[in-house]
């Protein structure tokens, strides 16, 4: 369906559907299911494979010769871009931001940042003092005065290129949906592009399956601005009907204290995963999404007979970082 537009093969798609039968029966409620997108086999999987699979042809036909991109310090975007571009011959440097109040060394070094650098990335850490946006900008106008031609991907992969990777996501997930008639799909939001993908996918294949949010870093009014912005710059790209602003369901209490800072939620869910499916989830993102679908599930947002999907993004790799949390 989404032939039109330049993609190549980083991952393994589509990603299997498995349905939580031991946690389904443990909080007694809907019926849980799981895509599992931390398995797309990029440098452990992730949903970024799906982004990366339009973003790096793009920057080939841009003649780049060095990728730039964005992230918080265990960004897993971070990691799987280093992989991406060491697969295809780009030059890629990652610029981290440390927004985790009193990190630990092993949170500093280990996990995701060692990766990016197995994977042959310049790793540059933003000094605490600075405003990441204005850093890479000056990092990047500094490197293209010396004539290399440089090819930028936001935070997340999240722009209306990065985006198509969640509307062929949305695409697996009707094809396979006789078998499961699902009433609900549930993931983490952070950088909004994988939810603006699947609501742009929503509008572009005719979906009535709500699609929520479990923000991981934003409030829900600011975090309903980016999604809605993203997914209608998509639906643009995709030259389909726009959404309307109500399709954008988030919550946005299973933060916390702020992005990346553990909560006792988290850890509840990404234990209860463990040990009952054998399953890792991650501190940031799907360890948070999955404690607001717990959360959900207490407070009767579901019924017994929902099917409910829920997307693991990946991130595992960066249980090693917050050790200490745990």
């Amino acid at each position: 369906m989404l032939e039109k537009f330049e993609r190549i093969k980083l991952g393994h798609f589509p990603t299997p559907i498995e349905h939580l039968n031991n946690i389904s029966k443990h909080l007694d409620g809907p019926n849980i299911f799981i895509k599992r997108d931390d398995c797309t086999g990029l440098a452990t999987g992730g949903n970024k494979t799906r982004k990366l699979e339009f973003l790096i042809p793009d920057a080939i036909k841009n003649k780049a010769e060095l990728v730039v991109t964005v992230g918080a310090i265990q960004s897993n975007h971070a990691r799987q871009t280093a992989a991406a571009c060491a697969l295809t011959g780009l030059k890629c440097i990652i610029v981290l931001e440390q927004r985790l109040k009193n990190a630990p060394e092993a949170y500093m070094k280990s996990g995701n940042v060692f990766l990016d650098k197995l994977f042959g990335a310049e790793v540059k850490i933003c000094p605490k003092d600075n405003d990441v946006s204005e850093y890479t900008e000056k990092l990047i106008k500094d490197i293209k005065s010396k004539g290399t031609n440089v090819y930028f991907i936001p935070g997340g992969g999240s722009n209306p290129i990065g985006a198509l990777g969640y509307v062929e996501c949305l695409n697996e997930i009707i094809k396979e949906n006789k078998k499961y008639n699902f009433t609900h799909i549930l993931h983490a939001t952070g950088s909004a592009g994988t939810q603006a993908g699947l609501l742009a996918g929503k509008k572009y294949f005719n979906c009535n399956i709500p699609i929520i949010g479990i923000c991981i870093r934003h409030k829900k009014d600011t975090q309903v601005d980016k999604v809605y912005d993203e997914a209608k710059k998509t639906c643009e790209k995709l030259q389909c009907n726009i959404l309307d602003k109500s399709d954008v369901i988030v919550y946005d209490e299973y933060i916390g204290p702020g992005y990346g800072e553990p909560t006792k939620e988290m850890i509840e869910a990404t234990n209860l995963l463990a040990k009952k499916e054998a399953i890792l989830l991650d501190p940031v993102y799907s360890g948070k999404a999955f404690a607001g679908l717990i959360g959900l599930i207490r407070e009767k947002k579901f019924t017994k007979s929902d099917n409910v999907l829920f997307i693991h993004t990946g991130g595992a790799v960066s249980l090693s970082a917050y050790e200490w949390a745990f």
